[in-house]
């Protein structure tokens, strides 16, 4: 049995190259939208903490890839999110249907929001 990566950067490389390219998309786009968030390893998935609290987690598996900003986020935008299967936590997507800029980058506002506002 191999080891949880224990580095972003390790759990990245050993990502298939065409889905880390497009989680590489994603970590780029959250870190410039909040730039002070902190990368980290959590649940075995990279993770990008604001405020010392889980932002956002990101990972790939064989038949599809996850983006995890929050369920409020989700249950707030869920009439945008109907092309993509959901979780009460996590946005499921492929590389035949990613997930567009601006639905990433409002996901993310809202959570920041509600971190902001310090919703529990």
């Amino acid at each position: 049995m191999s080891e949880k990566p224990a580095r972003v950067e390790e759990c990245l490389e050993a990502t298939q190259p065409e889905c880390r390219v497009e989680l590489e998309r994603i970590r780029a786009l959250v870190k410039g939208l909040v730039p002070d968030a902190k990368e980290s390893m959590s649940y075995g998935m990279p993770t990008l903490k604001y405020k010392d609290r889980a932002l956002v987690y990101f990972t790939a598996s064989k038949k599809h890839m996850s983006f995890y900003p929050s369920s409020w986020a989700i249950e707030e935008l869920e009439d945008r999110l109907k092309d993509f299967k959901t979780t009460k936590h996590a946005v499921q997507f492929t590389l035949a249907k990613l997930l567009p800029n601006d639905l990433i980058e409002d996901l993310v506002r809202i959570h920041v929001r509600d971190f902001d506002t310090n919703r529990q």
